[in-house]
């Protein structure tokens, strides 16, 4: 599956576009990376546009959690609790940015993106 970020091709009306030339590989967009709970950690390093490298958290078993005074302590994930992005991912306990998580000190909601940052960043819930 790719996603490509080209131009539509239909018009305002609903006709078609003729293309004037096919995909271009800079168009191709990635498949989502699903970072799910485990065991052991894993991450994956990509190839990006420009040469770059990006971390993808394959596997995450620890999540960096701020609270209401501003300390960061590193707690281990037990379970996804509530995810707005598919709510299947619950089930699964796939971790999203946005997804809600039961750690060692609490609940708390992921402010980052994990499938492309490769480390989990999250704020305690009261």
């Amino acid at each position: 599956m790719a996603v490509w970020h080209s131009r539509s091709l239909k018009k305002k009306t609903g006709g078609s576009i003729s293309r004037h030339r096919k995909h271009k590989k800079y168009e191709k967009g990635s498949n989502p990376t699903y970072t799910k709970v485990a065991e052991k950690e894993k991450r994956k390093a990509v190839r990006v546009r420009g040469g770059n490298t990006k971390l993808r958290l394959v596997k995450a078993v620890y999540a960096n959690v701020t609270d209401k005074t501003g300390k960061i302590k590193k707690v281990k994930i037990l379970e996804v609790v509530e995810n707005k992005a598919n709510v299947h991912f619950v089930r699964e306990n796939i971790i999203t940015k946005g997804a809600v998580i039961k750690t060692e000190i609490g609940k708390a909601k992921v402010v980052n993106r994990p499938g492309q940052e490769g480390v989990i960043n999250a704020v305690l819930l009261e």
